[in-house]
């Protein structure tokens, strides 16, 4: 027997997913702290779906190309200008969204800070209106949070039954035809992650307590993102892992892109947090970056000094969060022009990971390389305040 599950089952225990733009958790949507992305870019979909006249799989708000689009920015025909969500490698984005519209589950893999999360909301939000049907992964993630739960009051009272069922995520997109998403899947211990092989290959989920099933109904898919320095933490099974068409997010190829990045989301940051956003700041997103991807890689812009890395990732994301940071200090404790001394805490504690081992190699850094570079002056002496 087929049952389909609405989603008004167990609305107390397990309240449906917000309409999109609805502004879910907040009475005002402008008013949310870090809105989801279907309503913080509400304008630009409904741009993208009134001029999108090409064809859309069954259930998507867009077609493929527009949800490219979407994410990778271009300018419209009536000149509206889509910003871009991803800055990276175009044939990556159009894999993914063609895979979300086949029958395999995508999965996007990287290290930290490639914007694995950023991509798969978005993607969400851009194919299906609404990326709030997620199952965060942690070690302690349970099967129900992939399957179903139970709300116990009913099921005490009696028994077994439709109204007792509480969905998950994954069950309710299966049932509206929309896309879930699993972060950080090889968090989730092995028993619970194969709990997806019969929902990825038979596009079923059994309900033996009820003796039904749910199918998916067309434009179902599921979008899971995995960390390469989990591997080892609970590996995905051969089984599992076939079931996924793999798509790898590279860490930005140059600076130049690295630094757009950094700018870019520190700029929607800041304007959220209402901090200020000085021309000057550039200078330092850019000394950010060359600190991080020098250490990073082991070996300085010019190729010409070998460095240690640190324990740390020194991710894009961390970036991010270290400039940030600095704002807020500049636009509370300083003139509100992002300057080197907002910024060398931040790198401090980004780099200095493990206090023996990194404490060194910021050091040997700081006085083979930053106190050499030309017109880096100030930024050393911060750098060098901080760490004393």
């Amino acid at each position: 027997m087929t049952v389909s599950v609405d989603s008004t089952t167990s609305a107390t225990a397990n309240p449906p997913a917000p309409a999109p733009g609805s502004g879910s958790g907040s009475a005002d949507g402008a008013e949310a702290l870090r809105p989801h992305a279907e309503d913080a870019f509400a304008a630009e979909l409904a741009a993208l779906a009134a001029q999108d006249d090409r064809p859309r799989p069954q259930r998507w708000k867009l077609s493929p190309w527009a949800v490219a689009t979407y994410l990778l920015g271009g300018t419209l025909p009536d000149g509206t200008v889509i910003t871009p969500k991803y800055v990276g490698p175009r044939r990556i984005v159009e894999v993914a969204v063609t895979t979300l519209a086949t029958d395999r589950a995508l999965l996007l893999l990287g290290v930290p800070g490639t914007a694995k999360t950023w991509v798969s909301e978005h993607l969400a939000a851009a194919v299906s209106g609404d990326s709030t049907l997620l199952v965060q992964g942690t070690a302690g993630t349970p099967e129900e949070a992939i399957r179903y739960g139970w709300n116990y009051a009913q099921l005490l009272a009696h028994g077994p039954s439709r109204d007792a069922l509480v969905p998950s995520p994954v069950m309710r997109a299966m049932s509206a035809g929309m896309t879930a998403r699993v972060e950080e899947l090889t968090r989730i211990p092995a028993d619970v992650q194969d709990t997806l092989i019969t929902i990825l290959s038979e596009k079923t989920l059994p309900i033996p307590e009820l003796g039904q099933e749910v199918q998916a109904v067309r434009g179902f898919n599921l979008i899971a993102t995995a960390n390469d320095r989990d591997r080892g933490v609970n590996d995905l099974s051969s089984a599992l892992r076939r079931r996924f068409n793999t798509v790898v997010l590279p860490l930005p190829e140059s600076a130049d892109a690295e630094v757009d990045i950094v700018s870019r989301r520190v700029d929607q940051l800041g304007r959220s947090l209402d901090l200020p956003a000085g021309p000057e700041g550039i200078d330092e997103i850019r000394r950010v970056v060359t600190v991080f991807r020098e250490l990073r890689d082991g070996v300085t812009a010019d190729g010409r000094t070998k460095l240690k890395s640190p324990s740390g990732t020194l991710s894009t994301a961390e970036a991010i969060s270290v400039v940030t940071n600095g704002l807020a200090l500049a636009a509370h404790f300083g003139d509100g022009v992002l300057r080197p001394g907002d910024v060398a805490a931040g790198i401090l504690g980004a780099v200095v990971r493990d206090p023996a081992a990194d404490r060194v190699i910021w050091q040997e850094y700081l006085e083979a390389v930053v106190r050499e570079r030309d017109g880096w002056k100030d930024f050393y002496r911060a750098c060098r305040e901080v760490s004393a």
